[in-house]
Formats: C-alpha cells, sequence, structure tokens
C-alpha cells in the first residue's frame, strides 16, 4: 500500500486520474478550435507541466512573476501572467521578457504609463475585464477607461495588444449546470461587444476566459478563442458537488494520520487542520464541511458508502464526524483520505506530491529560483 510509509499529513495524487483530466481539456479545446492555456496555479509543479507538454500544450498561465520564472526556468516559453501586472516587479518581467513570449494583465491607466516607461523588451497585454465577478477587473461598459488604456499603450514600442481576460469565478457559485451556463453566457456576451468595437483597429485581439465549472461543462463557447482553466487537473470536492467533474475524476486526496479518536462524540481527529487543506468550507446537508472521508486501497482510493466529513477544522487538527462503522474500523495511527475542498489552495499549503505509485513530485513552494 502506497500509504505504508507516510508519517505526516501528504497531499496524495493519482497520475492516472490526473493524466486523463488534462488531456480531458486538451481534447475539448481541440474540438472547440480554442485556444488552450491551462493555468499552472493550481498543480504549481514542473513535472506536472511536463504531461501537459506531453499532450501537446505549448501555452501555460500563471498567476506571479514567480511563478512565470519557475515554469521560463523549465522551458516555457509562451507564458500569460493573469494577475494584475505588479509594477515593482519590473526588473524580473524584463528578464522574462527577454527569454519569453510574456504577457501581462492590466486594469488602469497608471501601469500601462509604468510599463511603457520601464519596459526593455516586446509584452503583450490583456484588458482584464470583469463581466459579473466582482473581484477585479474593469466593467465591460467602461469604454473610456479601456480607450484611455489603449491610447496609452498605443505610444509605446513594447507594448502590444492581445486582447480581453476574463475570470468567471461566479461559476464557482452556481447551484447547478444552467447556472454555469448563465453566467458564462452573460460573460461571453459582453466580451462580444468588446471584440466587435476594437477588432477593425486590432484584427488579432482575442476573448480569453478561464474559469474550470464552464470549461468543464460547456460544449458551445460561443466566441471565446482561447479557455484558461485550472482547477480541472485535480478537481476537488466542490467541483465534485457542483457537477464539474465525476468522483472517479479527482486526483488527489490529503492523508491525514489518526491521532485521537472519541466515541462518547463519534468523532475522529486527524493531523490534518488549515495550514494543510485552507479553510475554504462548503455547506452539505446544513452542515460547513472541509473535506470528506476516503476509503484507500491498494489502488488508490474508494468512495465510501457513507458520506463521512470533516466538520471542524483548526490550525492542524481535522474533526471526522464519524459513523459507528468507522469508528469500529479506524484505529490510532491509521491514515484517512480527505478529499480537499479547494485544490489549488491545499496543493499551494502541501508543498509536494506523493503519487499512488511511491513517487514524490515536485512543488514551486519547495523551490529556490
Amino acid at each position: 500500500m502506497f500509504t505504508k510509509y507516510l508519517t505526516e499529513p501528504t497531499l496524495i495524487l493519482d497520475q492516472q486520474k490526473c493524466i486523463a483530466n488534462i488531456n480531458f481539456m486538451v481534447d475539448k479545446a481541440k474540438a472547440n478550435h480554442l485556444i488552450f492555456r491551462p493555468h499552472f496555479k493550481t498543480h504549481q509543479s514542473r513535472t506536472i507541466g511536463k504531461w501537459f507538454a506531453q499532450a501537446g500544450v505549448e501555452k501555460i498561465t500563471v498567476s506571479s512573476v514567480r511563478m512565470a520564472q519557475y515554469f521560463a526556468n523549465d522551458n516555457w516559453k509562451d507564458i500569460t501572467i493573469a494577475f494584475p501586472v505588479n509594477i515593482r516587479e519590473i526588473q524580473t518581467l524584463n528578464e522574462l521578457a527577454e527569454e519569453v513570449q510574456l504577457n501581462v494583465t492590466v486594469e488602469n491607466t497608471e501601469s500601462v504609463e509604468f510599463l511603457c516607461k520601464k519596459l526593455k523588451f516586446p509584452v503583450g497585454y490583456f484588458i482584464k475585464i470583469d463581466t459579473g465577478y466582482h473581484r477585479t477587473g474593469i466593467e465591460a461598459k467602461n469604454i473610456p477607461l479601456i480607450d484611455n488604456i489603449l491610447f496609452q499603450a498605443a505610444a509605446c514600442d513594447n507594448l502590444f495588444f492581445k486582447g480581453f481576460l476574463v475570470h468567471s469565478g461566479d461559476t464557482y457559485h452556481a447551484k447547478d449546470k444552467n447556472e454555469i451556463e448563465h453566467i458564462f453566457n452573460h460573460s461571453a456576451e459582453q466580451l462580444k461587444s468588446l471584440k466587435d468595437r476594437y477588432i477593425k483597429d486590432y484584427p488579432q485581439i482575442i476573448i480569453s476566459t478561464g474559469d474550470t465549472p464552464s470549461c468543464s461543462l460547456l460544449n458551445d463557447f460561443k466566441t471565446i478563442d482561447e479557455i484558461r482553466p485550472g482547477n480541472f487537473v485535480f478537481y476537488d470536492l466542490m467541483q465534485y458537488m457542483l457537477g464539474t467533474c465525476e468522483f472517479n475524476q479527482i486526483a488527489v486526496v490529503v492523508g491525514c494520520p489518526v491521532v485521537a479518536i472519541h466515541d462518547e462524540r463519534k468523532e475522529i481527529v486527524v493531523h490534518g487542520g488549515g495550514v494543510h487543506f485552507s479553510k475554504d468550507a462548503l455547506v452539505i446537508n446544513n452542515q460547513q464541511v472541509y473535506g470528506q472521508v476516503v476509503t484507500f486501497s491498494s489502488k488508490g482510493w474508494e468512495k465510501p458508502n457513507e458520506k463521512i466529513f470533516v466538520t471542524k477544522l483548526s490550525q492542524e487538527h481535522g474533526t471526522i464526524q464519524a459513523t459507528d462503522k468507522l469508528l469500529k474500523s479506524v484505529k490510532i495511527g491509521d491514515m484517512i483520505g480527505v478529499i480537499p475542498i479547494h485544490s489549488c489552495l491545499t496543493a499551494n499549503l502541501m508543498k509536494s506530491y506523493y503519487t499512488t505509485n511511491d513517487d514524490t513530485l515536485d512543488h514551486l513552494s519547495g523551490v529556490t529560483i
């Protein structure tokens, strides 16, 4: 059993499921004639990145300059940083732009003005649009600001307009597929209007979108040109509850050592807390939960007949509300598997992967750049 030598909370990866998820999205992009630029912020692993390369992926998305460096050092040559450009990192941006095709994201004139003065090499830029998520970005109807950004950038020798970029993160809060489709369509309509407005002056511009729920579920991408999903590489309990994936597509679980059992409260305490999972939660059957228990097998893990959840989480402790059957089958020192709510945050916190093939994989968090 691959858990035999594990001694602490460990993020366990099923390589076969992960590669199947990659191939699924590669095939979907091809079938819909879309540019596929997967977001690597979920896995942050050069090894997993190579699995994408083996599937034919050549363009990637990242969420930080440091992440761009990490993958550029592994020979990725076309990188979009899908986070509002941090002008304080201009030196590193210039170093990257000298080596790779770098794209940045802007949403204000101040950043554009700074880049025009300080960039030493050609860089593409996307204008970040807010179509309803309200995390950041320019509202699609704010044409005066978009015009000002384009006007400023047009005077810059090293800035080239790539198009409009959006993340419809509100799909993660949808109730079902119909609502996900509605959010996507509402976003696509706004982006189409922008593209139609500017395509005459900028004939090469594209529309780029990138949330896992819509990219996983939909088969009609309207006028979208590029997709940038990230979470699909692992999926998680949130995606499963949304109906975005099947249970057997979830490619990671956290192995947690059992450290205490309280029969009188029907609780099992594991070493696995907020510093491992984050504190993202879902409400299931009117109860807040932080992960779902699975049963380990020689091949990976299995969906149990009973739905059992982590119901309390502190910094290092996780408390499982157990059934009588589980209490009878578990003893101190066992490893229990827990599907995380949000695999992106969990992977970032755990900083490495242990596979069901007994291999250890790299992660950006454990590397000095």
